[in-house]
């Protein structure tokens, strides 16, 4: 279903698509991972550096839609 008209910069218009039942599990389990590596920073149980990694790994791991933007 396309309902959703952006105008670009130059005036065109792009149609964006809704995004499919496995990219919004992707999206949800990224968030889910995400909120859990950053309670085991708060903790302490983990490094800023091993929490960049590990979030890095999340997004190939999970290709969320909205780290793109």
């Amino acid at each position: 279903m396309h309902i959703t008209t952006i105008k670009g910069a130059d005036g065109g218009r792009q149609e964006l698509s809704r995004p499919t039942d496995a990219e919004l599990q992707n999206e949800y389990n990224y968030i889910l991972e995400e909120n859990l590596t950053n309670k085991l920073l708060e903790k302490g149980f983990i490094s800023v550096d091993e929490f960049d990694k590990i979030m890095e790994k999340n997004r190939r791991t999970f290709s969320p839609l909205f780290s793109r933007i």
